[in-house]
């Protein structure tokens, strides 16, 4: 037992020699050592970590006298761009910005943008409302990229939105440097005097009514409706008002929710294509559920069969791309693992309830 012991010690003792530690660990407990690589001295910065989920962090100061504000912004190494947009309403159209790359070959870039709109033509390189000074650089590291800069200007806009963009993807090396759209980003709003720093998420009640009207209308109650379908016909003629009326609801939320979701993406100016057609494609197959009920055959019919077949395939598939797409649209809109969490209980009990039904269905026959 003893020898085990130690072979298991010096196991790890010499895992732990061959493993190489990365010095380079960026945090604001420790103070940014680039050998002397930056424009200007941030002994005296203040830090703050800015977003936790991308490991940004934000080191910044105030020179009163002239007016410039100093900024050095931090951030592993996403094989990408990393981006910081100054915004009047913390929208990302209409922001100007300050992107930072190192090439494959180990040129750093850093340039700046306006955002006049979501396709690339809008992204204009070199234009924007920054007041920076001529002191800006790139500096990288083994591991991480801190992208250097100044403004002059008495206070900075506040509300700050940071980007990091596709793995392996960079703005054009040509003249015109066309910045690809980013893999993540998030709007924040941030205070200079406490360092205090929030997530914003403009239109809130609006994103909330389109995410609960959709995951309501196509999420549960149609997956409630399909299951009053098939579980209780004996139950005659209740179970098919109740399966109409259920459906009925849950197509009315459903339109509702898609609605909501134009709106947003009209005023957000958002790029959400998959999620869109996503949506698109579910309302589409419930207004054809909608027209096969005004066009179904009588029982006695010969294409009642295949009228029966048609509206259970819809439906199903409807209710499989409905749970994929409020998942996603979770996702998209930063709505945290409550509402993944949430959502995922009430299909697992959803689940679990047709899974006892069937079993007794299948019993009893």
């Amino acid at each position: 037992m003893k020898t085990s012991f130690v072979f298991i010690s010096f196991f790890f003792l010499v895992l732990g020699l061959l493993i190489p530690v990365n010095s380079q660990t960026d945090s604001c407990s420790s103070s940014l050592n680039l050998n002397g690589q930056l424009p200007f001295d941030t002994t005296t910065f203040h830090c703050n970590p800015v977003w936790a989920a991308q490991g940004f962090i934000l080191r910044y100061s105030q020179d009163v006298a002239s007016n410039v504000w100093s900024f050095v912004l931090s951030a592993p190494n996403p094989d990408s761009y990393i981006a910081i947009g100054f915004s009047s309403d913390g929208k990302m159209v209409g922001s100007s910005s300050i992107v930072g790359w190192v090439m494959p070959g180990g040129t750093p870039i850093m340039k700046r943008y306006y955002l006049g709109g979501q396709s690339p033509e809008k992204v204009v390189v070199d234009q924007g409302s920054l007041p920076l000074t001529n002191t800006s650089k790139i500096v990288p590291d083994s591991s991480h990229i801190h992208m250097a800069f100044q403004l002059n200007t008495n206070q900075p806009q506040s509300r700050l939105i940071y980007a990091v963009g596709q793995a392996g993807r960079y703005p054009g090396a040509g003249p015109d440097y066309v910045l690809f759209q980013h893999s993540d980003v998030v709007s924040t709003s941030f205070n200079f005097v406490t360092g205090q720093t929030k997530t914003v998420s403009p239109y809130k009640s609006l994103r909330r009514s389109h995410g609960v009207l959709n995951m309501l209308g196509w999420g549960v109650l149609m997956p409630i409706g399909v299951m009053v379908a098939r579980y209780l016909k004996q139950m005659d003629p209740i179970w098919f008002y109740s399966h109409i009326c259920i459906q009925l609801f849950g197509f009315i939320f459903g339109v509702a929710g898609v609605i909501c979701g134009f709106v947003l993406e009209d005023k957000l100016a958002a790029n959400v294509k998959k999620h869109k057609g996503l949506g698109v494609f579910i309302l589409t197959l419930g207004c054809l559920q909608v027209l096969a009920f005004l066009a179904r055959p009588d029982k006695g019919s010969k294409y009642r069969k295949y009228w029966n077949w048609y509206h259970y395939s819809v439906g199903r598939v409807l209710i499989f791309f409905a749970a994929i797409n409020i998942f996603y649209g979770i996702h998209l809109g930063s709505a945290g693992s409550g509402w993944n969490a949430g959502y995922g209980i009430v299909l697992a009990g959803l689940f679990l309830v047709a899974v006892v039904l069937e079993l007794r269905m299948r019993m009893r026959n």
